[in-house]
């Protein structure tokens, strides 16, 4: 028996699926330039990815004391973020009281939550041990370790 077309016809199979992949690739990359482009060019830093939907305000992370992030620094919230030492982390820090991933921030409608995620250390929301999630409000402070954030909403400062 022949098999010389049916091994044509399994190259030119591998050849398509290899250029299927290639083109995901190259989509998924553009899809990730276009999200941050939209964040350069508005001044902004952070990840747009995250638990939970964007909500209807805009809302920020502002750094108010960290040994690895620079004072003043504001993050982003679209989408949810989630904070830890991990470089898988939305806002990744350094931190030696921080857990890989430590905590998220997420909006459910136009409120926004903040969660500990089982973390070695714990988490304190206004100075206070959080437990669960709990919303926030503008000006309140989330403290993992020696790093501590701000929580602004929509053009409060």
């Amino acid at each position: 028996m022949d098999y010389e077309p049916i091994s044509v016809a399994l190259k030119f199979a591998f050849l398509a699926i290899l250029y299927l992949f290639l083109i995901w690739v190259v989509s998924s990359a553009r899809k990730d330039l276009k999200r941050n482009r939209g964040d350069a060019e508005s001044g902004r830093t952070g990840s747009q990815i995250g638990a939970g939907g964007g909500g209807t305000q805009d809302a920020w992370l502002v750094v108010e004391r960290s040994d690895s992030l620079a004072a003043d620094t504001r993050f982003d919230l679209f989408g949810g973020a989630t904070l830890g030492r991990s470089a898988q982390s939305d806002i990744s820090f350094e931190d030696r009281y921080a857990s890989g991933l430590h905590a998220r921030v997420y909006a459910r409608g136009d409120r926004y939550f903040v969660e500990d995620m089982n973390s070695t250390n714990g988490t304190l929301l206004n100075g206070a041990s959080l437990v669960g999630e709990n919303e926030l409000a503008d000006g309140y402070t989330i403290s993992i370790g020696d790093t501590t954030f701000r929580f602004e909403m929509d053009g409060y400062q």
